[in-house]
């Protein structure tokens, strides 16, 4: 049997799963949109992915991350649960041993990691503005009726970028229409908004970090190449995109499970094939003191298996 880890990171936007061997080489992959059903997703998902693995491979520890990551360690008996700030970092140093900076857009936030020696010296997140993230460019390419996929494209095309205000998105949209009306051509308009997008990102998320190269780019958005070429003209050295820049998280994760699967010598791991299994949440307000804590209650077939969201501990299942 070939011993393999799982890594599994559930965002706002996507879903990825990774299959890694014990030498950290992808086995198999998926990117998923989570649509907001992430039970559903991660359910088609591990079946997706069982099917598209030999039978000789076993699982041996298995990895969740992202902003679901509770709720998906829940779902596929996960060994280890770790935020992305670590997962990323995990992967980005098999990349370059000596990676200095870590810029990763996701879906609806965005981060940037700062790593001296292979460890996380700083970091900080942006989850409050939208204009830095990938949702904002889909809505953009969607308005524009612009295929995401070939967002970049029209990027690389202008010969003179459009400056446009990216502090806010609203602004950033208005801007935009503005710059059309006033006769701008596409291709410039498009690549103004990578270049504003990268000054939102560098004045909030990387504001005051010590950014040294090399400096790795990944999340979904690191498809952009007009973002990416953005960032090799703001900060004045070319960013490295990982082969599998958008299922990095995943990655990371299989590999943190390997390293918890040697401690514990064993999985949790429920299998591929839990498509059978019911799960569902629910929530209630509890009323116990001023906190008005609201508690998920998490099911497994009928069977209340978890809760979490108070602050005092009083609904855990013991």
């Amino acid at each position: 049997m070939i011993k393999a880890y799982l890594g599994v990171d559930v965002g706002s936007v996507s879903t990825n799963l990774v299959i890694l061997d014990a030498n950290n080489q992808v086995i198999a992959g998926t990117y998923l949109r989570t649509n907001g059903k992430p039970i559903v997703v991660v359910q088609e998902g591990l079946h997706q992915i069982g099917q598209e693995i030999s039978k000789d491979i076993e699982i041996c520890g298995v990895g969740a991350t992202g902003s679901a990551r509770y709720l998906t360690s829940l779902i596929i008996g996960a060994d280890i649960v770790k935020n992305e700030i670590t997962a990323h970092a995990m992967a980005a140093s098999t990349v370059i041993d000596d990676v200095k900076t870590i810029i990763e857009i996701g879906g609806q936030d965005s981060k940037i990691i700062i790593m001296r020696d292979g460890v996380v010296t700083d970091f900080a997140m942006n989850t409050v503005c939208a204009a830095g993230t990938g949702s904002f460019l889909d809505q953009q390419a969607n308005r524009l009726c612009i295929p995401i996929e070939h967002f970049g494209d029209y990027a690389l095309r202008a010969k003179t970028p459009v400056r446009i205000a990216g502090r806010c998105a609203v602004f950033a949209e208005s801007d935009m229409i503005h710059k059309q009306q006033l006769g701008y051509n596409t291709e410039d308009i498009i690549a103004g908004l990578c270049e504003a997008l990268v000054r939102n990102y560098m004045n909030n998320v990387g504001k005051g970090k010590d950014i040294k190269p090399p400096v790795i780019f990944q999340g979904g958005v690191a498809a952009n190449q007009g973002l990416v070429r953005a960032f090799n003209k703001y900060l004045g050295v070319e960013v490295i995109v990982p082969e599998a820049y958008g299922i990095m998280g995943a990655i990371g994760a299989a590999m943190l499970a390997r390293r918890a699967s040697k401690k514990k010598g064993k999985t949790k791991f429920k299998g591929f094939n839990i498509q059978e299994i019911e799960f569902k949440t629910t929530s209630f307000e509890c009323k116990g003191c001023s906190n008005a804590c609201e508690v998920v209650q998490f099911f497994e077939n009928e069977e209340l298996a978890a809760r979490w969201g108070d602050r005092c501990g009083r609904w855990e299942l013991h």
